[in-house]
């Protein structure tokens, strides 16, 4: 399954522009641990592995993406495709795997999700609060498709909605990268020096 998705901050007329005719899907907590390695492997390529409500998940960036204008993944969500694109061979559990090849958490978050549906749009406003002093809340419209060919097409989907919408097309951290900014320095400059992130 291939995700486009693309953050924003609103403003609480744009939030009300936004979900006039909006269908309400869900509310729910979400809860993530990140894990990477001390030299930081996996989000220096723009690979996300999070164990969320007890599953685990690796968003591996589709080439070419551009974080600046709108984030494209392939979100690989199987035990065997996991275990592939990290070469973890099974010698236990997932977790225990994960944890023996040198991969631990960075960052714990708790996500209150509301969750709507207009069009052929997901829309997702969270409100996140980290294990730490801080919180951070963002918008995400998104959508998901079966065919990488289909990209191009989503990617100017959601531009066009989010114009219909008078959504400022800026860039905008996501819940993570702005932990990193916020606590994790160190990680943070290295996303810079990889061009995961764009300053």
């Amino acid at each position: 399954m291939f995700e486009i998705e693309k953050k924003f901050h609103l403003s609480t007329e744009q939030q009300k522009r936004l979900l006039d005719g909006a269908l309400f899907i869900s509310e729910k907590q979400v809860n993530d641990s990140y894990f990477d390695d001390k030299n930081f492997s996996l989000t220096t390529k723009d690979w996300w592995l999070r164990n969320r409500n007890g599953d685990y998940e690796l968003k591996v960036a589709l080439a070419g993406h551009d974080m600046r204008v709108i984030n494209q993944y392939n979100e690989i969500t199987d035990e065997e495709g996991i275990r592939a694109k990290l070469n973890l061979p099974k010698t236990s559990s997932l977790h225990d795997d994960i944890v023996t090849s040198g991969f631990l958490p960075f960052v714990n978050c708790t996500t209150t999700r509301r969750k709507y549906k207009k069009d052929i749009f997901t829309i997702d406003l969270d409100e996140v609060e980290y294990d730490s002093d801080f919180d951070y809340n963002i918008a995400e419209i998104e959508i998901t498709f079966e065919k990488e060919e289909d990209k191009q097409s989503a990617i100017d989907n959601i531009l066009n909605f989010a114009k219909k919408h008078n959504l400022t097309d800026e860039p905008v951290r996501g819940k993570i990268v702005e932990y990193l900014l916020e606590k994790r320095p160190k990680h943070y400059e290295a996303l810079v020096d990889a061009g995961v992130v764009k300053e």
